[in-house]
């Protein structure tokens, strides 16, 4: 009688902790999730399981350099509760009673933050914690300057994009930050050594990929040597342009002086010869007039 007692015992103590393992759920878990700028996010509480019953559910939102938020609602009297809340794009996404997420639409920067519901239920206390990270997508340009440098920037993005260059040339990049831990990216480029007529500027972030070429009408050509050398070698060749411009006037104008005080008289005399001025080579006769 007695191992029977010990036995019916035995199998209502089991049957008492299967149940309430059953009904237990997570007591607190955190995610990170990431949300681009402009859309709309919608925060989930911990599920209820059917033989629970609802007490309250509270929603603590804690933004950067505000004041913590709570939005909350009581099963029994049917009412919701906000306090210290004034945004309103974040607020309930249905009835509480029915699906308690919150939602936030849409999206501003100014929404990073860490974001808590806490459910009460006949079977305890259960927390599900968000930490929401707003993703800003940077705005894109490529251009070139005076100097022949082609520059990519990606601005006020967030996070910070990566730029990379088709094809790979002589680069330099930096990061500005500006406010709301949003960064401008810039890498400018040169191509040295070979001649580029089409340049292609890659930018990867999270919020997605973009890709923007530029052609270039002569190409960028870049010679391999620093810019002084190449002033010597321009003053050279000017030089040397000079100097065989001079020599050409010098043999003109000699020409000039050496026909002008004689005459050729005999290709002048001579009617089988009309061809042939007075300044013609080969000629032996050379005639000078002096006045008296």
């Amino acid at each position: 009688m007695s191992q029977d007692n010990d036995s019916a015992a035995s199998t209502n103590s089991s049957l008492m902790d299967r149940q309430q393992r059953s009904f237990i759920l997570p007591v607190e878990a955190n995610t990170s999730l990431s949300k681009p700028v402009d859309t709309k996010a919608v925060l989930s509480c911990p599920p209820i399981t059917q033989k629970a019953v609802l007490v309250t559910i509270r929603w603590e939102i804690i933004l950067r350099d505000k004041p913590s938020c709570t939005r909350a609602y009581r099963r029994d009297a049917n009412e919701t509760r906000a306090i210290n809340c004034s945004d309103e794009t974040i607020s309930w996404d249905s009835r509480p009673d029915r699906n308690p997420a919150l939602q936030i639409d849409p999206v501003a920067i100014t929404h990073d933050g860490y974001y808590r519901c806490e459910v009460v239920t006949s079977h305890g206390h259960f927390y599900h914690g968000y930490h929401l990270t707003v993703l800003v997508p940077p705005e894109v340009t490529l251009f070139q300057l005076e100097n022949e440098t082609i520059v990519c920037r990606a601005a006020a993005g967030k996070p910070a994009a990566q730029i990379s260059w088709t094809p790979g040339g002589d680069c330099h990049t930096v990061e500005e930050p500006l406010g709301s831990d949003t960064v401008t990216v810039q890498s400018s480029c040169r191509w040295e050594d070979h001649r580029v007529s089409k340049v292609s500027c890659s930018v990867s972030h999270l919020t997605g990929n973009r890709s923007l070429s530029i052609e270039l009408s002569q190409g960028v050509i870049v010679l391999g040597f620093p810019p002084s050398t190449l002033l010597i070698v321009l003053y050279v060749k000017f030089s040397l342009f000079l100097v065989i411009l001079v020599i050409v006037g010098f043999i003109y104008f000699q020409r000039i002086k050496d026909c002008s005080p004689f005459f050729d008289v005999q290709a002048l005399l001579t009617p089988e010869s009309p061809g042939k001025d007075a300044c013609s080579p080969g000629q032996n006769l050379l005639i000078h007039y002096t006045a008296y």
